[in-house]
């Protein structure tokens, strides 16, 4: 989600002076679970014990109904995807639907960066937001571990030189950290003397786009996640076979680092609903939402669970439907798209300092790009309900404009405001969620086969879900596709790495670009999380810091009181 900073009549994310949070006791007891349940994080978070979660999921108990939230493509304006979602289960709440939200956990990279929390905003917020957005339970941080500890360990061995026919120059496996920092996006480490290793280029991605984030993000058991690591590929020999983690007899140990960390984390609505916040991909550069065994364990304690997958639809969504949903068993019934007349304007051609003035001209010049994720959702047998998250200084015109543009592409569309009155601000869109529930398919339509092609995989991604004219391959995407089908990598479902801000590979383009070409530089190979990463444009999994980064702005007093956080409740 992309935070409110830039609304001038809207906050940073506050909450209502009146909320008042339930011990996560009284929250759990809501989903039918007992403190016996719980590890408790203090009286406002709880990791659901794996003794609970096996009841649940073997107890043969109904399965709810799941919905996706997903959004036109990004801008700077910020759509306000998670406080939608949020606030729907709220909305459902209201209605009379026994209803939980389930969503990532903050990076807090982008935290301190640019983009702010991720905790929703206004009215539709989980809590406690403030710890949600700094450190939480420390997942992201046992993540990081473990894939370091990987690192660590590949490093020890090539110092000792005891790998057989393993060199630096076939090391693939990088380091990570849960911090925006450029300067390790390329690096030279082992310097100072044969004591301190051997030296190499290598380098650091962004926790969030690591293989492990992934992996727990998908790995259902205990047992698949030691299996899931140990498929992890590190890099190749020098015959060019392939060296995977289990070769150093280390993932036991990784996937021990992960033993709580696997674990689903409960908070709270604004509203006091119970919500799940697990796992934390990106979406432009892995499968973009939060874990498959939060999902399932919400579905079976639940009526209705809403999901969230990150960025645009073309990004997130399309990976859920084309990797989660086959790999987690999972099917939503339903597409709710999130689109706002600040984005629409945007797309429209109107400057992020004038999306304030009137203008319904820009939010019908910029409709092609809610068509194009409109048509995209049918793509896999679903009929989207668009949902406008209203903003104080929309107008009426602009908002009827919307509302034309989606009859005129035979979409249901709902004026929805989580953020300014919560739950009671979504119950139309509650309603209309669960109309289309009740006649939802109950399997999932990917869009492409896995046996297909790796190349046919990409390209059929690209021009049905981007619009792309055609794909091209750099000489280095080219010599990993060789990799791939010597090794039998080439059955693996793609999830590309691309920019948020373009359905293309340019972030320049907005709109709904066309005939665009999607150039694909690098192919790295996920093995251990099941899936290929196709780098397209100029995507970095590292990203820099801006020139002026949130973090400026926040501090602590002399109470131990954290200001300039998103969710920082009054007190």
């Amino acid at each position: 989600m992309k935070s409110n900073k830039t609304v001038p009549n809207r906050t940073s994310s506050q909450a209502p002076n009146s909320l008042r949070l339930l011990p996560i006791t009284k929250v759990a007891a809501q989903l039918g679970l007992s403190p016996d349940d719980l590890i408790l994080y203090g009286e406002y978070k709880a990791k659901i014990k794996w003794e609970a979660i096996r009841r649940v999921l073997e107890g043969g108990g109904q399965r709810g109904k799941l919905v996706l939230v997903s959004a036109i493509t990004p801008t700077p304006a910020g759509e306000g995807k998670t406080t939608t979602a949020i606030g729907l289960a709220q909305g459902l709440r209201q209605v009379g639907v026994r209803a939980s939200v389930a969503l990532r956990e903050p990076s807090m990279g982008p935290t301190l960066g640019r983009k702010g929390g991720a905790t929703g905003g206004g009215r539709s917020q989980v809590h406690p937001a403030q710890e949600i957005n700094l450190h939480f339970t420390g997942d992201i941080h046992a993540v990081t571990a473990a894939h370091n500890l990987i690192a660590a360990s590949l490093d020890n061995h090539l110092h000792f030189m005891d790998l057989k026919g393993m060199s630096t120059r076939g090391v693939l496996w990088k380091r990570v950290m849960d911090m925006q920092d450029r300067t390790l996006r390329d690096i030279v480490i082992g310097l100072g003397g044969p004591k301190n290793g051997i030296p190499r280029q290598t380098g650091f991605d962004i926790t969030a786009a690591s293989e492990i984030m992934a992996i727990l993000c998908l790995a259902t058991s205990y047992a698949e996640l030691k299996e899931r690591i140990g498929q992890i590929l590190l890099g190749f020999r020098e015959d060019g076979e392939p060296f995977l983690a289990r070769d150093l007899n280390i993932h036991g140990a990784a996937a021990a680092l992960l033993r709580e960390a696997f674990l689903p984390n409960l908070v709270q609505t604004s509203e006091n609903g119970p919500a799940f916040v697990h796992g934390g991909p990106f979406a432009n550069i892995a499968q973009g939402t939060n874990s498959v065994i939060s999902t399932r364990l919400s579905l079976y304690l639940n009526e209705v669970t809403v999901v969230e997958a990150g960025f645009g639809f073309d990004l997130g969504a399309e990976k859920f439907f084309d990797i989660v949903c086959p790999y987690g068993h999972v099917a939503p019934g339903t597409v709710v798209l999130v689109a706002t007349v600040r984005a629409l304007k945007m797309h429209g051609g109107v400057p992020l300092d004038q999306i304030a003035n009137p203008n319904p001209d820009a939010v019908f010049a910029g409709r092609g790009n809610l068509e194009k994720h409109i048509e995209n959702i049918r793509k896999f047998g679903l009929q989207p309900i668009v949902a406008v998250n209203r903003f104080a200084h929309d107008r009426e015109d602009e908002l009827k404009a919307v509302l034309q543009i989606c009859q005129e592409a035979g979409a249901s569309c709902v004026i929805a405001d989580p953020y300014g009155k919560g739950g009671e601000g979504m119950r139309e869109l509650a309603h209309a969620v669960l109309e289309a529930l009740r006649s939802a398919p109950d399997r999932c339509r990917p869009l492409y086969d896995w046996n297909l092609p790796v190349e046919q995989k990409i390209e059929t991604v690209a021009r049905e879900i981007y619009g792309a004219a055609a794909v091209d391959y750099l000489p280095r995407a080219r010599k990993d596709l060789k990799r791939i089908y010597q090794h039998g990598f080439n059955r693996l479902p793609v999830c590309i790495a691309k920019t948020q801000q373009s359905l293309s590979d340019n972030p320049k383009l907005l709109g709904r670009p066309k005939d665009f070409l999607v150039t694909v530089r690098e192919i790295i190979i996920a093995s251990g999380a099941g899936f290929l990463v196709p780098l397209t444009g100029d995507i970095l999994r590292m990203p820099g810091l801006p020139h002026k980064p949130l973090a400026e702005s926040i501090d602590i007093d002399e109470n131990g009181n954290i200001v300039g956080v998103d969710g920082a409740l009054p007190r």
